[in-house]
C-alpha cells in the first residue's frame, strides 16, 4: 500500500512539473484579439463614475462594438445603463445590513465580500463567446473608494480579472474640484496608492472638462514650479505637505497617462479608448511577465511540497518494513527542510 501511495505522489510531482512550463496565467493571451480588455472604473464619490459608465456604454453601442458592463456597487439605487452583471441581483444590500447589524459602509463591504465568493462564475460569463464579441469589459465600482481598493474582496476581484484578461484601472477625477491644489494632491495620492497596490496600468481620467479644462492639472504634474506657485497663496501645514509630496511624486507623474473627458457631452471619449489600447500594451509588456513569474514561483513551491511528501512517505515505508531508509537526494532534503520551515512558520 505504501508503494502505491508513493507512486501516486510521484505522478502528482511529474504532473506539477510538466504543467509549469505548459500552463501560463489562466486565460491570458497577449496575441488573441478576441480577448476583451477589462476596465476597472475607480474614483472618489461624486467624481462622475456612473455617468461616465453611461457615456462609455453609449459610445460603444454607437461604434457597434457593445461592451460587457458590470455594476459592483450594491448600494446604488439606480444606474443609467443596463449592466450585463449586477451585484444587486445576487446580494441584497439592505438585507445584509439588517441581518448582520451593519452600517452603510459595513453593508457595502460585506455585500462585496459575499459577491467575491462567486466571482469565478463572473469570470466564466465574461469569457463566454458572443456575437459580436465584446472588446471591453467595464466594471463600475462602489463610490466609497477605500471599500474596493483596500478590501480583500476588491483585491480578489482585481486579481481574478488581471489573471484572466488584460486589465487596467481608469481612475476618474473630478476636474473642477481639483482646481484646489490640496484636493488635486489628495487625488494624486489616491491614484499612486492604487497603482502600486494593483501594479496594473493606470489611466488618469479628468472628468467634467465641459465645466473646467484639465490643462492646469497636466501642467501641475509636469512642472513643479507651476504647482508651487499655485500653493503660494496658502501658508498652512497642509500646503507645505502638498509641496513636499509633489516632489516625491515626480517619478509617478512621469509614467502616468492622462486624458480629459466629459461624461455629459462625450468630449474626449475617443481619446480615452485610444489610451485604453496603450494600457493594454503596457499590461502585455510589464504586468503579464510579472504574473507569469508569480505563477512559476507558486508551481515551484507546490513541487517542493509534493517532493517533501514523497520523501516522508518513503521514510515511513522503510521504518514500517524494518528495512534501510533510501538515500535522500540533496535537493529533496532541502525541499523538505524548506517545507517544514514554512509549515512551522505558518503554525506560529
Amino acid at each position: 500500500m505504501a508503494s502505491s501511495g508513493s507512486e501516486a505522489v510521484e505522478r502528482t510531482a511529474e504532473q506539477t512539473s510538466s504543467a509549469e512550463g505548459a500552463a501560463g496565467p489562466s486565460g491570458v493571451s497577449a496575441t488573441a484579439e478576441d480577448v476583451p480588455t477589462v476596465i476597472l472604473v475607480i474614483g472618489m464619490a461624486g467624481s462622475g463614475k456612473t455617468t461616465f459608465m453611461q457615456r462609455l456604454n453609449a459610445h460603444l453601442h454607437q461604434q457597434k462594438t457593445p461592451g460587457y458592463l458590470l455594476n459592483l456597487d450594491p448600494a446604488v439605487t439606480h444606474v443609467p445603463y443596463d449592466p450585463n452583471i449586477d451585484i444587486r441581483d445576487t446580494v441584497k444590500y439592505k438585507e445584509v445590513m439588517k441581518q448582520y447589524n451593519l452600517g452603510p459602509n459595513g453593508g457595502i463591504l460585506t455585500s462585496l465580500n459575499l459577491f467575491a465568493t462567486r466571482f469565478d462564475q463572473v469570470i466564466g460569463l465574461c469569457e463566454k463567446k458572443r456575437d459580436p464579441q465584446p472588446r471591453h469589459v467595464v466594471a463600475d465600482t462602489p463610490g466609497q473608494i477605500e471599500i474596493f481598493t483596500w478590501s480583500a474582496s476588491g483585491a480578489i476581484i482585481t486579481e481574478a480579472f488581471a489573471s484572466s484578461f488584460p486589465t487596467m484601472v481608469a481612475f476618474v477625477v473630478d476636474t473642477p474640484r481639483c482646481a484646489s491644489p490640496q484636493v488635486f494632491m489628495s487625488n494624486m495620492l489616491q491614484a499612486c496608492s492604487i497603482l502600486y497596490k494593483t501594479r496594473l496600468p493606470l489611466l488618469l481620467v479628468f472628468n467634467k472638462v465641459d465645466v473646467a479644462k484639465h490643462d492646469f492639472a497636466v501642467t501641475w504634474m509636469k512642472d513643479f514650479e507651476a504647482f508651487n506657485e499655485a500653493l503660494q497663496a496658502e501658508t498652512s501645514y497642509s500646503s507645505d505637505l502638498a509641496r513636499s509630496l509633489s516632489l516625491a511624486l515626480d517619478e509617478f507623474y512621469f509614467s502616468l497617462q492622462t486624458v480629459g473627458v466629459s461624461a455629459v457631452t462625450g468630449e474626449g471619449i475617443s481619446e480615452f479608448f485610444q489610451a485604453v489600447d496603450h494600457c493594454r500594451e503596457e499590461y502585455d509588456r510589464e504586468y503579464k511577465p510579472f504574473l507569469t513569474q508569480r505563477q512559476q514561483d507558486r508551481d515551484k513551491v507546490e513541487r517542493q511540497r509534493v517532493q517533501a511528501e514523497l520523501l516522508k512517505m518513503k521514510l515511513d515505508s522503510a521504518n514500517v518494513g524494518g528495512g534501510q531508509a533510501p538515500p535522500v537526494p540533496a535537493g529533496v532534503a532541502a525541499a523538505a527542510a524548506a517545507a517544514a520551515a514554512a509549515s512551522a512558520g505558518s503554525s506560529l
